[in-house]
């Protein structure tokens, strides 16, 4: 009387064998799938964050944002100048100031530092810069000193006096106006432009 085996063979072994794999396979990959979908959830949601962050501030800056103008810091300069024509009578300062002009900067070198020197530095009232300086040096030194590279550009006639124009080679739209005559060499320098200049040097006492 013989028996017969009722378990699975070799090969419906090996097939669910393969089976449970590919299913294990599956739900790996599906777990997977749903870690690395919310890593990018995340990172997108991040973007978007920053993003309607600068956003905001953005439009902060561009509703209280207001261009700063430089404050001017006037300087006393008349009681100096009073003090250099003592020694130097020569030395001219504006008599009166134009009307909105402001000094903000004064420096007198007396003999003992020669040559000697006066400089007067002033905003106009459309803030450009016009600067005097004077010396008792008539040489091409002082200029060049003073201004650097030059051109000649003319001349102007300012209450009588012929001021020799000249363009600024190495400073970009600045111009001045020399006069050199008694042993002093006087010069208007800035951005403000020739007739900027030409205003200043007629207030010159």
């Amino acid at each position: 009387m013989s028996s017969t085996s009722e378990g699975p063979t070799r090969e419906q072994a090996l097939a669910q064998a393969e089976q449970a794999r590919a299913r294990a396979e599956a739900v790996a990959y599906r777990a997977q799938n749903k870690i690395n979908r919310a890593k990018a959830r995340t990172l997108t949601n991040m973007v978007w964050a920053l993003l309607a962050c600068f956003i905001v501030v953005a439009f902060l800056m561009a509703v209280t944002w207001r261009p700063k103008s430089e404050k001017v810091r006037p300087v006393e300069y008349t009681a100096q100048l009073q003090d250099a024509r003592k020694v130097a009578p020569w030395i001219r300062g504006p008599e009166p100031m134009p009307a909105g002009w402001t000094a903000n900067s004064v420096e007198f070198r007396a003999p003992q530092q020669s040559p000697i020197s006066w400089h007067l530095g002033i905003v106009t009232d459309q803030k450009k810069y016009v600067g005097l300086e004077q010396s008792n040096v008539t040489t091409k030194s002082f200029q060049s000193t003073e201004l650097g590279k030059t051109a000649d550009d003319g001349t102007s006639t300012v209450a009588g006096l012929v001021w020799q124009r000249k363009t600024l080679l190495e400073r970009d739209g600045e111009q001045a106006l020399v006069l050199i005559g008694s042993g002093v060499t006087t010069i208007v320098t800035g951005n403000a432009g020739y007739q900027a200049l030409e205003t200043f040097a007629a207030t010159l006492h």
